[in-house]
């Protein structure tokens, strides 16, 4: 499997010796193959160059064998060495705390303005893992996919990576709705034969419209994404039934004019629909994308939708802002595709002064906004999101004349500020030297992040006093709600270490940080209690280990020093699970299983051996889950073969699921082989499709 990876990636890129040896190195080290192999063949697709080939491979290695990786990277060029930090920098995004995430987001787009290449990675990896979930999902997991959704498949769409989208869309939906997912995956195949024959004929009318034209061109076909029929269905209230247009055409030809010649011939053997020709050459999306699009009348009587594009154009569409990578040598001075991510720069501009929660919905906005075009008094053309109101506009001409804003005219009337603005507007600020700024109020006003970026750098930077001294109150604050008091943290080497990682001069920079919003107070403290924890080893036992047993009264303890011992009730550790002890402070030790999944969210240094010793006799409490077959008697047949294994029920909980019932039960057990009992038991019953211990 390695040697075939070695051998694609030989046989699409023209590489020196050097760079073979180091590609070859990096593979032989590397674990997760099948994932590299199917990241690279989308890198390959969008012809990204080598160095986003060995930039990415190094990555990989990092993520196992971080010393190694780092050693083979001093041999990388300053190119390859770039896209190899920039991923380093992010953290696996499906497996971060929300803070953590959103942060990781944010860090994104800081990482987009040096190489969006490691950007269109990121979302290639991000495209793989929810393309390889599986059901029943975890929360973590649930998370993730809900991110896929609403943040990264939109932020495909507006880089043009319209195939990405796509894809990433069908997954999301075959895992958050997998009955609705199937019905149409199943009436899709039902009409697959009677849409190939329709396809065939409408390919040979347009074959011969070419070779009228005298064009060289190329004739595609397409089934619609299954995630876009279900919203159609949605927006329009329609069933499958009534959607006729499940698949589409596409003519590529070479040059703008060949696309409006068969455009015009099109439509003297079709019948257009009316209200569904749209010209996207003249007028392209936001994203860049350029396309004629018409729906026909086709010789099934049903509406058939048709594409013309240059080829140029579809490179764009396919490829989005990555394609341009392929000509990055020969960029000079300002170009489409820095005008293309223009939009991109207050996001980025933004990003340094934001909250990571603020500027997720600053993303968002952008993302699902649609756009406006809004004129200054002498002309001036400027592009908002819908929703955008005067206090936007006002922020977007200047920071000051947003700071003094106190009204505003459009189109010649007097318009209060929160007014939402509307395409064609002409906007002219009324503004007054004696206004005392902004009112925050106006945050809940604005749309773009940069009018809610100034706004905030506004309070931040004039209200310094007020900022430090709330700011110093919500530490003391959240210090105490984690059992700490802010003197016990204010340690001045945990200060030192604190204002390096933030970059900050003084405590009292860092209060004003907490007090305006850019950081957050119960992040800080964590980050704080983290340095605090380490020096002092709180509740640590003497012999570095937990060894759990119960006292004459029963109670839970460790057998070495006494200390009282609670158990997790996120994954119900038994005697003979292999476990782990979290030293909380004030609250003894809890004992998770090794196998928790929230382990990850705790801190490390935190994490203690654990042990069973032989005189624990208590009972435990478990939760197994069973996925069955619908039908008559299941519930009994469930109680029934867990009452015959002698197992205590202590819940029972049933709910129907896609094709059939998940059982959750809640068990009274000694250890863990009685679980097993119990899973052995219900695997017994023939209807039962899936028995699991549950986390």
């Amino acid at each position: 499997m390695k040697t075939n990876l070695i051998k694609k990636i030989f046989r699409n890129y023209r590489l020196q010796e050097k760079d073979k040896v180091i590609i070859v190195r990096l593979v032989d080290e590397a674990m997760d193959i099948p994932r590299c192999e199917e990241i690279l063949d989308f890198i390959i697709e969008l012809k990204l160059d080598k160095s986003s080939i060995i930039g990415f491979l190094g990555y990989q290695l990092f993520k196992v064998k971080p010393e190694k990786a780092d050693l083979i990277s001093q041999n990388f060029t300053k190119d390859e060495l770039s896209i190899y930090n920039g991923f380093k920098n992010l953290k696996d995004i499906r497996y971060v705390s929300k803070t953590e995430e959103a942060e990781d987001i944010r860090k994104m787009f800081l990482g987009m303005g040096n190489d969006i290449r490691v950007v269109v990675i990121k979302l290639a990896g991000i495209l793989y893992d929810v393309k390889h979930l599986s059901l029943p999902l975890n929360e973590v997991d649930k998370d993730f996919v809900a991110n896929v959704k609403e943040v990264f498949a939109p932020l495909a769409e507006r880089l043009g990576l319209s195939s990405m989208k796509s894809y990433m869309e069908d997954y999301c939906f075959k895992l958050q709705d997998p009955v609705m997912y199937n019905a149409l995956v199943s009436e899709l195949e039902r009409q697959k034969e009677s849409n190939e024959k329709q396809i065939e004929i409408t390919k040979a009318r347009l074959q011969i419209i070419l070779n009228e034209l005298g064009l060289q061109g190329e004739i595609q076909a397409r089934q619609k994404h299954v995630s876009s029929i279900f919203r159609k269905i949605k927006a329009q209230n329609v069933t499958m039934a009534q959607i006729y247009d499940l698949i589409a055409m596409r003519v590529l030809v070479n040059t703008v004019e060949d696309c409006y010649a068969v455009f015009g011939k099109i439509h003297a053997i079709y019948k257009p629909v009316p209200g569904r020709v749209k010209d996207y050459i003249s007028n392209p999306k936001p994203n860049g994308y350029q396309t004629l699009h018409t729906t026909v009348i086709v010789e099934n009587k049903r509406p058939l939708e048709i594409q013309i594009r240059t080829f140029d154009m579809h490179k764009n569409c396919e490829y989005g802002i990555a394609a341009h990578w392929i000509y990055k040598e020969k960029r000079s001075g300002t170009t489409k595709l820095d005008k293309k991510l223009s939009w991109f720069r207050e996001i980025m501009e933004n990003a340094h002064t934001l909250s990571p929660e603020d500027f997720i919905e600053s993303l968002k906005t952008n993302l699902y906004s649609g756009e406006i075009f809004v004129q200054t008094p002498k002309g001036k053309v400027l592009e908002f999101p819908n929703g955008s109101t005067i206090i936007d506009f006002a922020y977007a001409v200047h920071s000051e004349i947003g700071n003094h804003c106190t009204g505003g005219k459009i189109n010649n009337v007097m318009k209060p500020l929160y007014t939402e603005l509307k395409n064609g507007d002409v906007v002219e600020i009324i503004t007054s030297q004696s206004s005392k700024g902004p009112s925050r109020d106006w945050l809940n006003h604005v749309k773009t992040s940069s009018a809610r970026s100034k706004i905030k750098n506004f309070f931040k930077n004039e209200l310094v006093g007020e900022n430090i001294k709330s700011g110093k109150t919500m530490f003391e604050e959240a210090a105490k709600a984690r059992n700490y008091s802010a003197a016990q943290l204010l340690d001045e080497k945990y200060i030192d270490e604190m204002l390096f990682k933030y970059s900050m001069a003084s405590l009292d920079e860092l209060y004003a940080a907490i007090g305006s919003g850019s950081l957050v107070a119960s992040q800080v403290v964590g980050r704080f209690i983290a340095l605090y924890g380490k020096e002092h080893e709180l509740f640590k036992p003497k012999e570095n280990v937990v060894k759990i047993s119960t006292n004459a009264d029963g109670v839970i303890i460790d057998g070495a020093t006494g200390l009282l011992i609670r158990y997790a009730g996120c994954c119900h550790p038994v005697v003979g699970d292999d476990i782990v002890g979290y030293i909380s402070h004030g609250n003894g030790v809890t004992v998770h299983r090794k196998d928790c999944q929230n382990l990850k969210y705790l801190e490390s240094e935190r994490l203690i051996d654990a042990e069973w010793e032989d005189k624990v006799k208590t009972d435990f409490i478990a939760e197994i889950r069973a996925q069955t077959e619908k039908g008559v008697g299941m519930i009994n047949k469930i109680t029934n073969a867990l009452t015959l294994a002698k197992i205590s029920i202590r819940a029972f909980e049933v709910k129907e699921m896609a094709g059939g019932l998940e059982f959750s039960i809640v068990l009274f057990v000694k250890n863990k082989s009685e679980i097993e009992k119990a899973i052995n038991s219900l695997s017994s019953i023939k209807e039962v499709k899936r028995v699991y211990r549950a986390n």
